[in-house]
């Protein structure tokens, strides 16, 4: 199913008031294997990546969610 015009920007405006973006590099080549890597852990990339970075920064999944103002 297809989202209407209206749903995508209710999305991109619900994410732009909710979420931050990274964008990360990697080594040409790599994108597949990471994809492929991650959805063996039942993830998607992104939620992956995420766990990658809470885990490391020793927070809980509440703790991640809640975020924290840097400015």
């Amino acid at each position: 199913m297809t989202a209407s015009k209206a749903q995508i920007k209710a999305t991109n405006k619900y994410n732009a008031a909710n979420y931050d973006n990274l964008r990360i590099v990697i080594p040409k080549g790599r994108k597949k294997a990471v994809e492929a890597y991650a959805r063996e852990q039942g993830e998607s990339v992104n939620g992956y990546v995420n766990g990658l970075i809470r885990g490391d920064m020793g927070l809980t999944e509440d703790e991640w969610k809640q975020g924290q103002t840097e400015d």
